[in-house]
């Protein structure tokens, strides 16, 4: 049967388009992207992590056990503080490591007292592969002038890191996005810290409770946002009561819309958190976060 020579170039160009496709497919699963990514305009957490402080109460109990049970919920990875027992729990720096490992977890951030053998727990976090040292809090200020000098010695800590080929950062509250006068002291840590040492870890929740919307702030300062708690905030909250911690997707925070936007500006680790446990203990609320994340969309 002759074929006309419409229907051969029609037939190719139905045959080129399907190749290029399939070349656009590749290279996106190259990336680690999927086909149900690049057919629907939707993407998944591939990895999340846990604030343990989260689980204050029951990890000084049995830190191995507990750390086994958060392995089974499907985290990742992990984000420490210091507790009565130090980041690694009793452990040293290298066997909480092997520990976590064997769970198939990694730790790749820190809270810590900053003002505290600082030198000594940036070389212990850089050897067992952590990313980050954080300042988990400064507390509100009376003057733009105290934030400078915070901002002053954020900057120094992140020269330590950076000796140490980590990288330091700072966790925020509300209180930093509570106007001080006519200047939000989140822009002066912002503008007054280097971008090449410091870094910021967006506690979106606390965002919200001071009334700003994560969304702008993500888009003031791409790529200095590199980490985030997601904690979800109850519906209908009173704008002045802060301890409104709720389960993830019970509450009124928009995380879809939130982490389409962080993921585009150089988000790099989500970290569940969460502060109170309404008619629940904080190891099932710990997994009710992680079965929200696993079928989270954005």
């Amino acid at each position: 049967m002759k074929q006309s020579r419409r229907s051969f170039i029609k037939a190719g160009g139905l045959l080129a388009s399907g190749a290029a496709l399939g070349s656009i497919a590749l290279k996106s699963l190259a990336k680690g992207s999927s086909f149900d990514n690049l057919f629907h305009d939707s993407a998944t957490l591939k990895e999340f992590g846990l604030q343990l402080y989260t689980l204050r109460a029951d990890l000084p109990k049995d830190p191995k056990a507990v750390l086994k049970q958060v392995s089974e919920f499907g985290y990742k990875q992990l984000e420490g503080f210091e507790g009565g027992k130090g980041m690694f729990w009793g452990m040293t720096n290298k066997e909480f490591d092997s520990y976590v490992s064997s769970l198939g977890m990694k730790m790749i951030s820190s809270h810590c007292d900053i003002n505290k053998d600082f030198d000594r727990k940036a070389a212990e976090a850089a050897e067992i592969g952590m990313k980050y040292l954080i300042c988990p809090y400064v507390g509100p200020q009376k003057t733009a002038d105290d934030y400078k000098k915070i901002a002053d010695k954020f900057n120094e800590k992140g020269d330590i890191c950076k000796k140490n080929g980590i990288r330091f950062g700072y966790h925020n509250h509300n209180y930093s996005f509570n106007k001080l006068g006519d200047v939000y002291p989140q822009d002066i840590f912002m503008q007054n810290t280097n971008p090449d040492t410091v870094d910021y870890e967006m506690d979106i929740y606390w965002v919200v409770a001071a009334g700003q919307d994560p969304i702008e702030w993500l888009n003031k300062y791409p790529n200095r946002w590199r980490l985030c708690h997601i904690k979800d905030r109850q519906k209908g909250a009173d704008p002045k009561n802060f301890d409104a911690s709720v389960d993830l997707g019970t509450g009124s925070i928009d995380f879809a819309k939130i982490v389409k936007t962080a993921s585009s500006k150089g988000m790099k680790y989500y970290i569940v958190e969460q502060e109170k446990y309404e008619g629940t203990t904080p190891l099932k609320s710990a997994e009710a976060d992680a079965a929200y994340l696993k079928t989270f969309k954005y």
